[in-house]
């Protein structure tokens, strides 16, 4: 069973000598106004994720799952709509100078489609859980949202009614 935490949250590494820790993070509604305008949201009505965070070569591996209710304003009809929204925690991230990371050669890389992705690199050794949490909501959100049933209505103007239909019809010659 996960202990309730305070948000946001950070664990350093020697923390987790011990084993797994199980987390629980339930942001208050203040924290969750703050992360809705961090997100580009109208509000984060509900947010919780439960993490496990344990040790993995040098450094950590966060598994876990989120749930929220996000508002957003729908593109089509700039009516307020809420959706729910979940999705799944897996990021494993070493210490600077660790020799499990990828070396950083300051280009692309080229790794195989079906590998696993290389493991984060962290600047010191505190893994930014909540800031974990937080990036894999946001890859979650429709950055075009549509409320359901909301429908795109074009017709497009007449030809004649254009600035350059009417610019045309003065540059053609006259029978």
């Amino acid at each position: 069973m996960g202990a309730d935490v305070t948000w946001p949250l950070s664990l350093k590494l020697h923390e987790l000598s011990h084993g797994p820790v199980r987390l629980t993070l339930s942001p208050d509604a203040a924290q969750r106004a703050a992360i809705a305008t961090e997100l580009g949201l109208r509000s984060l009505p509900a947010f919780t994720a439960s993490v496990t965070a344990k040790p993995w070569l040098d450094g950590v591996e966060l598994s876990g799952r989120f749930e929220a209710v996000v508002e957003q304003v729908c593109g089509i009809s700039l009516d307020p709509f809420e959706q729910t929204l979940e999705g799944r925690i897996d990021v494993r991230a070493v210490p600077n100078g660790s020799p499990h990371a990828v070396p950083d050669e300051g280009g692309e890389q080229d790794l195989p489609l079906d590998a696993p992705d290389p493991p984060d690199m962290l600047e010191r050794d505190v893994v930014d859980v909540s800031g974990y949490v937080l990036e894999h909501l946001a890859l979650e959100i429709d950055p075009f949202p549509r409320r359901p049933g909301a429908a795109f209505d074009y017709s497009p103007p007449e030809a004649e009614t254009s600035p350059f239909a009417a610019l045309k019809k003065l540059t053609e010659p006259k029978a």
